[in-house]
């Protein structure tokens, strides 16, 4: 009885994380519709995340201000990422960004480990990564069909290389295994000591462009919900779920925001994106199940078997 208690627990929470991190494409492309730029959401997320955080830096040791790794990944998944994913929602919609970010990051995610330290993988990821292959050539027809999607394209490489960006950051994060929390609350505070200041002195401010409400919904969601909520909710369900049955439910991120989208933000969904979601989202969710054995790691990797967890895309 226990046991089943602590199982619907961990799918609440894996459930929780799932709509906060399909709500972060929803809102990023919101922000990227109206008059703010992306230095201004990142801005409003590093501003929002740092201040909440504040009480809580005294327990971080003075040793690790000073790592040179907790700043790599504290530039990576806070400040690069923030930007080009900010940035790339001005001109892709949010389908698009439902694919490239959360969907395309196993097949990411596996290619870079084996070009970096050669893991292996098994056959039943293979499979699922071959889905997530086949959901974005669909999604791509349209550029080589009939040139429409062209307009989206400078965005959609924004968010591809933001997705990459996420990709390094999950990689070292694994291999330098920092404590979450302390890298939670590394990557809000460390890259708004080096990105607020060049804000608020040399870059354009557009805050007085959108209404207050806006802001807030910014500010808020962005601050809050990806970077210390969703965080907290995803280490609950893989404690009580595992890695990769966490990650299973995850993997219908793209599906459920890039199907929202429509409804939401009123954005067009053609059939070959339709597909694109579906086949990406299965694909990812094969991946991403739990297998009857484990991954093994190639003899010279040194490595954990990298498993199918994408860490917080916030």
């Amino acid at each position: 009885m226990k046991t089943d208690k602590s199982q619907i627990q961990g799918y609440l929470a894996a459930a929780g994380t799932l709509a906060i991190w399909s709500g972060f494409i929803l809102i990023s492309r919101m922000a990227g519709k109206s008059a703010l730029s992306g230095y201004d959401v990142l801005a409003l997320r590093l501003g929002t995340a740092s201040l909440l955080l504040l009480p809580f830096l005294r327990g971080i040791p003075m040793r690790l201000w000073r790592d040179a790794r907790l700043w790599t990944l504290a530039m990576l998944g806070g400040l690069l990422y923030g930007l080009l994913v900010y940035t790339g929602f001005k001109y892709a919609p949010a389908a698009h960004g439902a694919i490239l970010l959360p969907g395309v990051q196993p097949l990411l995610i596996t290619l870079v480990g084996w070009l970096l330290y050669r893991n292996r993988t098994t056959v039943a990821r293979m499979i699922g990564l071959a889905g997530i292959t086949v959901g974005v050539a669909l999604a791509a027809v349209p550029y080589f069909a009939t040139g429409s999607g062209l307009h989206s394209l400078p965005g959609d490489l924004l968010i591809l290389c933001a997705s990459l960006v996420w990709t390094l950051y999950t990689l070292l994060a694994k291999r330098w295994t920092f404590d979450a929390w302390v890298l939670t609350r590394a990557v809000a505070v460390l890259p708004a000591l080096v990105f607020l200041p060049v804000y608020f002195l040399f870059l354009p401010h557009h805050l007085d462009a959108v209404p207050t409400s806006a802001l807030l919904i910014q500010a808020l969601y962005q601050g809050i919900g990806p970077t210390i909520i969703a965080m907290l909710l995803f280490l609950r369900a893989v404690s009580l779920l595992g890695t990769e049955r966490t990650a299973a439910v995850i993997a219908l991120v793209p599906v459920v925001s890039g199907l929202a989208s429509a409804p939401l933000l009123g954005e067009p969904l053609t059939p070959w994106l339709i597909g694109g979601l579906v086949f990406v989202t299965l694909g990812a969710w094969f991946a991403a199940r739990p297998q009857p054995f484990r991954e093994m790691p190639s003899a010279n990797s040194g490595l954990t078997p990298i498993r199918r967890c994408i860490e917080p895309q916030a």
